[in-house]
């Protein structure tokens, strides 16, 4: 609402019953705190319009990047990233069937119980796809590491999805397929089987 109309209503007169033109005498009190009020929710609405009315294109680089960041923060055991980008009621489901939570996640990154040397999206397999305020990232990643001991080194997919939020973007959910055998590989990917009917 733009100061000329509230103007308006300033100036705006009542007839009595009379004939007598009066000025609303309770009208005019409460002003500092409407024009307070409707100049917060103005710049609010302006200052987070960019974000809202985002492009689908330019909210697919905003969560891939995120991603990415999600990716690198696992790999240095970095809970604090971690944290800012998981949602609270996050879930994974790895492709084994166990169910993980944000704070299953914060806890063993805080005691390292993983050591990473690769824990990277292969280059050109990252796709994001957007539908309004969820997006789902889907990848291939590599896995080099070692946990209690035991080293590790595979390739897996997965699919990230991604809510927005009235803070920004959130991770709330993650699928990891099991990890692919040795010899399957994006340049050679096993052979495609027909859908069933």
């Amino acid at each position: 609402m733009n100061s000329f109309i509230l103007e308006a209503a300033l100036v705006t007169r009542e007839r009595c019953s009379h004939g007598a033109v009066r000025r609303p005498t309770h009208f005019g009190r409460g002003l500092p705190r409407i024009s307070s009020l409707l100049l917060t929710i103005g710049l609010l609405g302006f200052a987070t319009s960019g974000k809202l009315n985002a492009s689908p294109e330019e909210d697919a680089k905003a969560v891939a990047a995120l991603d990415t960041k999600y990716q690198a923060a696992v790999k240095a055991n970095d809970a604090a990233s971690m944290d800012q980008i998981l949602a609270d009621n996050f879930t994974l489901v790895t492709g084994r069937g166990a169910v993980f939570s944000k704070a299953d996640l914060l806890d063993s990154a805080r005691k390292k119980e993983v050591t990473y040397e690769r824990q990277d999206e292969e280059p050109g397999t990252q796709k994001v796809r957007v539908w309004g305020d969820t997006a789902v990232v889907t990848a291939l990643l590599w896995i080099k590491s070692v946990q209690g001991g035991k080293p590790a080194d595979y390739k897996l997919w997965f699919s990230d999805t991604y809510v927005r939020t009235p803070t920004g973007w959130r991770y709330v959910f993650g699928q990891a397929s099991l990890p692919l055998p040795k010899s399957e590989s994006p340049a050679n990917p096993p052979a495609r089987e027909k859908p069933s009917e």
